[in-house]
């Protein structure tokens, strides 16, 4: 008997974490939080000084009260990239369960660097495994990693092989056929696993209300070429913000920069440490071709330099993409830095606004500041790291699972999710609407 409990992920997106039980055996695939509560309840502390029950109560990490009774029997927590919302819960849960982290390199390192950040220790040994490769975890599961392409490296789906069948778990994911960084998604196995018995599929419906298919990230590419190399900024400050784990992003900002002949500067702990993951990790080499500054007295010095010597001959890559408050570029906007926009400088969002409510008022606050100093504001400079509704539309065509369980959405999303299925030909009853803490028995 297979049992799926959804732990976290399955009414908002954020906190995602499943747990799947095989005859008494569990695997814990992603443990994440929900960012918004999370920053927050610790604005103003370290994770080390909150207590669990406290980011529990504020919904801000998955509930594992939901599988108390399986605890003892977990095998292996299996984090399926580095996003926060994928494994940002690490640090507060992982210790409850005798069972390694089991992930690929990159996100290896990010959970080092989150611990390290917040001066936390786990007993969970951090177990490397490649994409495209297989672990046998038991007698009765075998672990498989499948390469997918995402908006952070060294993303995979996970296969769970069991004498029930395999569980295939997508989430996050898209099938980007001209990839910036890495390589093409393993379409290959993923068909493969469509001719044997794929029991059922796990997958996110973040964009399944989106009817298209989610455009490379080589369009992101050539969208920044335009901008960074194709309008007048003779003279002018060029500020540009992202997403820190995004390397293929800042690979291409870096890249930019050079052929305008102005050196980038990346300026923010969250930049520092994501490009230390991805160079031990061998995904990029960034660190020879810019400079990098993670504190704050760092970044003011260079401000400082930077005003002295011309705002011209860099290109600033800061954290801020969402208006955060205490990122740097709110505090440039604000005035808290040496450095003093002037009219027509370039700020460019090089990322989309996380459609929540706190988040919209916080980029549209920084955009009015900006534009009241006199910037030229390019937004949404970006395209997603998520499958839209083709692509979901390919993998349930490529799989051809018996059950469906869609994830990382909120019920407009899961529903157009359930409606695309329809149209291949599934019947509403292999269609699960799970929610935290409800359970499908399989097999």
């Amino acid at each position: 008997m297979i049992d799926i409990t959804a732990v976290g992920g399955y009414d908002e997106v954020g906190r995602n974490m499943t747990a799947i039980n095989v005859d008494g055996e569990v695997v814990i695939l992603d443990m994440g939080l929900e960012l918004e509560r999370y920053i927050d309840l610790t604005e103003d502390e370290d994770l080390h000084k909150i207590n669990i029950s406290d980011l529990e109560h504020a919904q801000a990490i998955p509930l594992i009260s939901a599988i108390k009774d399986w605890i003892p029997k977990v095998k292996a927590i299996v984090p399926t990239h580095a996003h926060l919302d994928h494994v940002g819960s690490v640090p507060v849960l992982a210790n409850k369960f005798k069972a390694p982290i089991i992930c690929t390199a990159f996100t290896g390192e990010v959970i080092k660097s989150i611990l390290r950040d917040e001066k936390i220790t786990i007993k969970n040994k951090i177990k490397q495994l490649h994409a495209n490769s297989s672990l046998k975890l038991s007698k009765n599961i075998t672990l498989e990693f499948i390469y997918v392409t995402h908006s952070t490296p060294q993303a995979v789906m996970v296969a769970l092989h069991t004498k029930y069948g395999t569980i295939l778990y997508a989430n996050d994911f898209k099938f980007d056929q001209y990839p910036v960084i890495g390589n093409k998604p393993n379409f290959k196995r993923l068909e493969e696993l469509g001719k044997k018995n794929l029991l059922a599929l796990i997958t996110e419906s973040t964009y399944a209300d989106d009817a298209r298919k989610m455009p490379s990230e080589s369009v992101a590419k050539q969208m920044l070429k335009d901008v960074m190399l194709g309008t007048h900024s003779t003279g002018k400050a060029m500020i540009v913000t992202t997403f820190a784990s995004h390397l293929a992003r800042v690979k291409s900002i870096v890249e930019f920069a050079h052929k305008m002949g102005r050196k980038p500067l990346l300026m923010g702990r969250s930049f520092a440490k994501y490009i230390d993951a991805g160079e031990k990790a061998g995904v990029i080499n960034l660190s020879k071709k810019c400079e990098i500054f993670r504190y704050r007295s760092q970044i003011d010095k260079k401000l400082k330099q930077i005003m002295k010597e011309g705002k011209d001959k860099y290109v600033l890559l800061v954290t801020g993409h969402q208006g955060e408050e205490k990122a740097l570029l709110s505090r440039m906007a604000r005035g808290e830095t040496p450095f003093s926009f002037g009219s027509e400088d370039l700020v460019i969002f090089s990322s989309n606004t996380i459609p929540v409510p706190s988040n919209i008022q916080r980029r549209k606050h920084l955009e009015t500041q900006l534009a009241g100093l006199g910037t030229r504001l390019f937004v949404d400079i970006h395209v997603s790291g998520h499958a839209a509704r083709e692509d979901l539309r390919d993998l349930l065509l490529m799989t051809k699972p018996k059950e469906l369980i869609p994830t990382h959405g909120d019920k407009p999303q899961k529903m157009a999710f359930a409606t695309l299925a329809e149209e291949l030909g599934y019947s509403k009853s292999s269609i699960h609407m799970l929610h935290n803490g409800k359970s499908l028995k399989l097999g």
